[in-house]
């Protein structure tokens, strides 16, 4: 009887344990209903045998075992949670399994009915079925758990952020041809229509340098001219990853927390476009291909050859060559039902919720649909394609209201003084994360 008193004191202490717990709540309690169960058939032994002992001193044990696992769970700090979320079910089985032995032998060795209250307890059939309903209920609230320590993190690194300055941004220059170092063979990794991407060497830093192939249509007011037939090249920084979509096409693994970070990274340097000039630009060519995808996962936003005021693009006619570059999947309604509609930052705010919908779901938008069927989708019925059941509340939030049909509503990339909710939300999600730009060293070089 040596073991009797250490395990009611044991169960004891589980019993406090298990009304401070803040993660497996279901699960924690579970055990303890299980342990208050042998506790009666424990207080019921009137004497014992060799077996009876045996079964006392490992049912010690694992008490003692239960005991460190709810108070694992009574300490544990969010990140904690969420990091051991893994694991967690494999430790509750393995408790679960060895209170099952203690009680077979101890119901055994003392001759419990089977129609006793303790069996129901203990019964194979119930176990099952209860272990499977507290995992979905605690893994549901883990869920939870995870979307509110995203949000905690934003906000946190918010905080940090206003304390200190803006990243210093390496200004834009020319450099001279024989500054750069090709990788050999001289093939590009990446051709369009009017350009070809090669991997080259700057001052010891690995570069992409794009090369147009057209130089012709290449806006003229846009960069200086010496010669009468200048090749024009943008030296950017090497995204070693490619471009978002084609990580997003990958089979790498990204959590929502790795995705609600790529999202902001990508919404943070919307945000130094559209706020932090003199006279705010838009990208003109929102889209998943336009945003780069650098070690680390670090989000950057490239393609600025299209960048241009607001008040220029109203005057530029759209060019055939301009039309083909562009999907109508990122077309905000407004400009769906006219294409004359002058594009504006609500209209990129929308483009920008396709491509943040994309990072959610990894898959390609309206995928499948014809033009026709695109306008009716989006403009007549003001239909949004889903998001994923577990997608983070707050991220939810944020992706619909970009892509809200009227434009008025949609949230703006930050600085605005407007006390509307969302708009705020999206602001200091933009900037928590500091200025990610793909840092263009240059904007052309002359052959």
């Amino acid at each position: 009887m040596d073991f009797v008193d250490p395990i009611l004191s044991i169960a004891s202490q589980i019993y406090d344990l298990v009304e401070n717990v803040k993660a497996n709540k279901k699960r924690c309690r579970r055990v303890c209903n299980r342990v208050k169960a042998l506790e009666e058939l424990v207080k019921s032994i009137k004497q014992t045998s060799p077996g009876v002992e045996k079964a006392l001193r490992e049912l010690s044990v694992t008490l003692q075992s239960a005991q460190e696992l709810i108070r694992k769970y009574a300490s544990a700090n969010l990140v904690e949670r969420i990091l051991n979320s893994s694991n967690h079910g494999d430790e509750f089985n393995s408790v679960n399994e060895r209170l099952n032995d203690a009680f077979q032998v101890l119901s055994g060795a003392l001759q419990v009915e089977q129609g006793n209250m303790l069996c129901e307890v203990f019964k194979q059939t119930t176990r099952e079925k209860e272990d499977q309903l507290d995992g979905r209920e605690d893994d549901a609230e883990l869920k939870t758990c995870e979307g509110k320590l995203i949000m905690d993190l934003l906000l946190w690194r918010f905080e940090q952020k206003k304390l200190t300055t803006w990243s210093q941004i390496v200004d834009i220059r020319m450099i001279k041809p024989q500054e750069l170092k090709y990788k050999h063979p001289k093939k590009p990794f990446m051709e369009t229509a009017t350009s070809e991407v090669y991997k080259g060497e700057y001052r010891g830093f690995t570069v992409a340098i794009k090369r147009y192939i057209d130089p012709v249509n290449t806006n003229p007011g846009s960069v200086p001219q010496f010669r009468p037939n200048p090749q024009f090249f943008i030296i950017m920084e090497y995204c070693e990853k490619g471009s978002l979509r084609q990580v997003l096409d990958s089979d790498c693994k990204l959590s929502w927390i790795r995705k609600a970070r790529m999202c902001f990274d990508a919404a943070q340097g919307l945000y130094r476009l559209h706020n932090t000039e003199e006279k705010s630009k838009v990208h003109g060519c929102i889209n998943s291909s336009k945003f780069l995808v650098a070690e680390g996962y670090t989000v950057k936003l490239g393609g600025f050859e299209l960048a241009k005021t607001e008040t220029s693009l109203e005057k530029v006619k759209k060019s055939t060559n301009d039309d083909a570059i562009r999907s109508l999947c990122y077309y905000s309604p407004e400009r769906l039902n006219d294409i004359n509609h002058p594009y504006s930052k609500e209209c990129e705010m929308y483009s920008f919720g396709i491509v943040l919908w994309e990072v959610a779901t990894r898959k390609k938008p309206f995928e499948g649909f014809s033009d026709g069927e695109i306008y009716k989708k989006v403009f007549e019925e003001k239909c949004k394609e889903p998001l994923p059941d577990d997608c983070p509340a707050e991220l939810r939030q944020l992706i619909n209201e970009c892509r809200d049909f009227d434009s008025f509503q949609r949230p703006s990339a930050g600085g605005d003084n407007n006390n509307n909710d969302s708009i705020s939300v999206f602001s200091y999600l933009s900037v928590t994360v500091g200025v990610q730009f793909t840092k263009f060293l240059t904007i052309f070089c002359l052959l």
